[in-house]
């Protein structure tokens, strides 16, 4: 692995934030399948020479591009040290760990991508020049990060159930590396701007993601702070717990499915010429 600067980052990815995402890869892959199928589409607007999907977690985005492109190759990089390594279960497809903030990278993409991994950088300025030194003159950077959290309510639900009873459970800043980072449209074309980008846009993005009802106390025990807090538990007060956080995601539950929206920007820039 590289050097890394991201160490509060590293410390989760390659902790039990790392690990639950590693454990939930189908499951998260089937959720956001909408999204990989952004993705997949803008992989294939036109003749691609190499693709780097950045925060490629386990490597699902990366794995379907590569699928749809043939013989383009396509490379995923993760900070995460338990999601690359089931990443690279996969074939003919290159997997490697690394904080992409300060990665030696060579020009050899015309396109980069990412689904919700570029939100998490602590300097995202010095970041996205980074990434700039993958593309090639002229290459695209493609991603999608999350708008605010209140125009995502499913992802706040289970923080709010519980509010009450774990009032410790962490806050989400929304200019500090997380799922929030990039939610601000001014301070993201600031970004972009500041670190070399141009042509930049950004286009909302509203999407249905949905999974079997049965699956989602999985979900709830394995991702996010309070998916964390609940395997430190004993195994009653978990119980307790998870019961309080089900009866809140109610309304999202229609005939053995868990449907929900969900709000984001798909980022388009370009390295210049």
């Amino acid at each position: 692995m590289t050097a890394e600067v991201n160490t509060e980052q590293a410390a989760l990815w390659n902790g039990a934030g790392g690990h639950g995402w590693a454990v939930a890869r189908d499951m998260v892959d089937q959720v956001l399948r909408p999204y990989e199928d952004l993705l997949v589409r803008a992989a294939r607007e036109k003749p691609r020479t190499g693709v780097l999907d950045v925060g490629c977690g386990t490597g699902g985005v990366t794995r379907a591009i590569a699928a749809a492109l043939g013989d383009v190759p396509c490379v995923g990089v993760d900070i995460s040290g338990p999601q690359i390594a089931v990443a690279r279960e996969s074939a003919n497809v290159r997997f490697f760990q690394a904080d992409a903030q300060v990665h030696a990278f060579e020009p050899e993409f015309d396109l980069v991508v990412s689904r919700f991994g570029v939100m998490f950088f602590d300097d995202p300025v010095a970041a996205f020049r980074n990434l700039r030194t993958a593309a090639k003159p002229g290459g695209e950077l493609r991603a999608v990060v999350w708008r605010d959290k209140d125009e995502n309510p499913f992802m706040t639900t289970a923080e709010r159930a519980v509010a009450p009873l774990m009032p410790d459970l962490p806050t989400f800043d929304p200019d500090a590396p997380g799922p929030y980072g990039l939610a601000s449209p001014d301070r993201t074309r600031k970004i972009l701007g500041e670190s070399g980008w141009t042509a930049i846009d950004l286009r909302p993005v509203d999407l249905t993601c949905a999974m079997p009802e049965e699956v989602l106390p999985k979900y709830l025990t394995m991702l996010g702070p309070v998916g964390r807090a609940l395997q430190t538990m004993d195994e009653n007060e978990r119980e307790d717990v998870l019961k309080t956080v089900l009866r809140a995601f109610d309304p999202f539950v229609h005939n053995g499915e868990v449907r929900f929206p969900t709000a984001s920007w798909e980022i388009k820039a370009l390295m210049p010429l």
